[in-house]
């Protein structure tokens, strides 16, 4: 079975205690939507003041399974979890050349940096698999991937998706910053 576009999302909390309602809407997202989305791996982590982490799986793998399988978010973003083994397929793929292609330093995105010290983050791996026709006739056409990103809500006022203080509203959850006037 193909595999289609592969996301990761890093959501940002000001402090531990999220992981009830978000672990609810996973398992909501992965019954409901696994046709179209599939919840690959969720995990929780939780930074000290003094840059420690903690980190505690999500509602997509048991313990067991984490055991087992491995996280595949901490196999991407080079974090150990005690008690955990790469899975299989991350060691091979740490052994495995690139065939050329080069990886360079200014391009990695270093996830766990991006959290600041005394808050939490849920990363979420999410397959998007309703893309995979879309990208095979992209490709199949000579097209490729160039950019994406999240458009703000702020931009979405003037397509009339948002009402402004919908939008401003939205915009200080994506941000986090409560300040922000238009």
């Amino acid at each position: 079975m193909p595999t289609g576009p592969v996301q990761l999302i890093v959501l940002g909390f000001a402090r531990a205690g999220f992981q009830a309602e978000i672990n609810a809407e996973l398992g909501r997202l992965r019954h409901a939507c696994r046709e179209a989305i599939d919840v690959l791996d969720a995990l929780a982590v939780f930074k000290d003041p003094g840059g420690g982490l903690e980190v505690e799986h999500l509602g997509v793998l048991t313990r067991d399974e984490a055991i087992e399988t491995g996280s595949r978010i901490a196999d991407l973003v080079g974090l150990d979890i005690d008690g955990e083994q790469p899975s299989a397929d991350a060691r091979a793929a740490g052994e495995a050349e690139l065939d050329g292609a080069e990886i360079l330093a200014e391009d990695a995105w270093d996830v766990l940096d991006e959290i600041p010290p005394g808050s939490a983050a849920a990363l979420l791996l999410l397959e998007h698999q309703w893309a995979i026709p879309l990208r095979d006739a992209i490709s199949r056409t000579g097209g490729r991937h160039v950019s994406d990103g999240f458009v703000s809500p702020l931009d979405l006022i003037a397509i009339g998706l948002h009402t402004a203080e919908e939008a401003e509203r939205l915009y200080r959850w994506e941000t986090g910053d409560a300040r922000r006037t238009r």
